[in-house]
């Protein structure tokens, strides 16, 4: 019985390739994490989801981008990451030190940490939109919805679907209830075979089914 397409894969649609799998893609880079079959759709080359999509990602820094198990991610959405800061305890926010030449001459490194908001993290099975900004040190649960378009600058439920600049959550996708139990399924994690055997069931929305397969 076949169980979905191999992770592996950068292009796992025969027909298109504008669609890749983001971990093959993450292989040897800092500070990043990616789930299993979460993929970048993007006509202009999801090959430069990196080069194009995280931005101000610098090693030294230290914060780490997660990504989750069946995230979908819209074309030029942006993940900005703490390397986008500047130092708001002087007089100005221009970044004199990077230029050099002198306007490094008693720079404190260690301010460059001063505004860090930490790990940006998206959960497993989240939709981004075309276009949205995530910014530094959100955590986005799982489940959620990105709007396209959306700017978000605050963390995001699970299963909560946000829209807007700033981001606001518009709804939740289900009741509390549910979504306690969807958590507590984690179906994300499941081996490749339980979770071909459970899409009747989650396509369905069929909480009661999925749990039974737990």
């Amino acid at each position: 019985m076949s169980v979905g397409p191999d992770p592996s894969c950068l292009h796992p649609l025969a027909f298109s390739e504008q669609v890749a799998f983001l971990q093959p893609l993450a292989e040897g880079r800092e500070n990043v994490e990616i789930g299993r079959f979460a993929y970048y759709d993007d006509p202009d080359g999801p090959e430069g989801f990196f080069d194009r999509c995280v931005r101000y990602h610098f090693p030294f820094h230290g914060d780490r981008l997660v990504i989750g198990a069946f995230c979908a991610i819209g074309a030029r959405a942006q993940f900005i990451m703490n390397g986008a800061n500047h130092g708001m305890t002087g007089l100005s926010t221009y970044p004199f030190a990077i230029f050099g030449h002198g306007w490094d001459d008693g720079f404190d490194f260690e301010s460059f940490f001063e505004n860090a908001r930490g790990d940006t993290v998206i959960g497993p099975d989240v939709w981004i939109g075309t276009e949205a900004m995530i910014l530094p040190g959100v955590t986005i649960g799982a489940g959620a919805v990105i709007g396209a378009r959306a700017v978000v600058g605050r963390d995001v439920a699970p299963y909560a679907v946000v829209a807007g600049n700033p981001a606001r959550e518009i709804r939740q996708r289900f009741t509390p209830d549910i979504v306690s139990r969807l958590l507590a399924v984690a179906w994300w994690d499941w081996p490749a075979e339980r979770i071909t055997r459970a899409l009747p069931a989650i396509r369905a929305g069929d909480i009661e089914m999925l749990e039974t397969m737990a």
